[in-house]
């Protein structure tokens, strides 16, 4: 999950985003919804990769992915 999804599932819930994406106005139940809807997107992504990786490479996989997301991101912004 990158920041863009992020931003995405905030705004799906209500939640209001200002300044260049850098603060935001949130209730805590809409908060408590947006903790609920990225876990569950981190519990799919991690599912797809326990799904198809062998399974002695699966934790490592997983544990791989935030710095894979962290530096497409980067590269992105160059």
């Amino acid at each position: 999950m990158n920041q863009t999804d992020i931003i995405r599932i905030a705004r799906e819930i209500g939640i209001e985003i200002y300044a260049n994406d850098t603060h935001l106005i949130a209730h805590t139940n809409d908060l408590e919804r947006f903790a609920q809807l990225v876990a569950q997107a981190e519990r799919e992504a991690c599912a797809k990769i326990a799904e198809t990786a062998e399974p002695y490479m699966t934790a490592d996989l997983i544990r791989a992915r935030r710095s894979e997301e962290h530096t497409s991101e980067l590269q992105s912004r160059v």
